[in-house]
């Protein structure tokens, strides 16, 4: 294995090839990433080369699918097991966002309004035969989500320490039980190393000889 340095735009050249190369059909990618990793960015920057090769794109953000307050918050609001466990609404992101999609070419845009801890009643919304779906977020590999094309954005532990802002640094070790449990690097089809942010590193495994 090795690290490649590589730009920002070299970066997303290498997922949206990826994703051209995962067939014909619609195709569903996943950026998942520690908040301080910024998964939403490198999604938004995959939007607009997409389009140009001729895919339509519909985003979807796995914040949009929490569980109720009373849910994530049951055994308390700073708990990280429960934060890895309870946060996210993952049988319905694979259900009605993931699945749908592929089988039904509609998904569900959002499904829960988190500042005002209600449903966003979204109607389904149609995806044509050649869209590519790109959901961003912490937290969601090794965790049946399905998928065609996933992007793991990593940091040592130091760096995600220093860049997490200190009244968020209780989710620390769920991000460290994340990585040990879920192994999102070997989930992974493309990780980017991002512990210097202006400099992105693609980690490549070499073929056996």
């Amino acid at each position: 294995m090795s690290i490649q340095p590589v730009s920002h735009e070299v970066l997303v050249e290498r997922v949206v090839s990826a994703t051209l190369a995962a067939g014909p059909g619609r195709v569903r990618v996943i950026v998942d990433g520690a908040p301080p990793t910024r998964p939403g960015a490198l999604a938004d920057a995959l939007v607009g080369p997409l389009r140009a090769a001729g895919r339509a794109v519909v985003r979807v953000h796995a914040d949009d699918f929490l569980r109720p307050a009373s849910l994530r918050w049951e055994f308390g609001r700073f708990e990280p097991d429960a934060y890895l466990e309870d946060r996210l609404d993952l049988g319905a992101l694979g259900r009605e966002v993931l699945g749908r999609f592929v089988e039904e070419g509609r998904y569900l845009p959002s499904l829960w309004d988190a500042s005002a801890d209600r449903a966003t009643r979204a109607p389904y919304a149609p995806a044509p035969e050649e869209a590519v779906l790109v959901l961003d977020g912490s937290l969601l590999l090794g965790r049946w989500l399905d998928h065609e094309v996933a992007v793991h954005l990593t940091l040592r532990p130091a760096s995600l320490a220093r860049r997490t802002p200190a009244d968020e640094r209780w989710t620390l070790p769920a991000f460290a039980r994340y990585d040990e449990e879920m192994l999102p690097s070997a989930v992974a089809d493309l990780v980017v190393h991002v512990d210097d942010p202006r400099h992105p590193a693609l980690e490549v495994t070499r073929p056996p000889h």
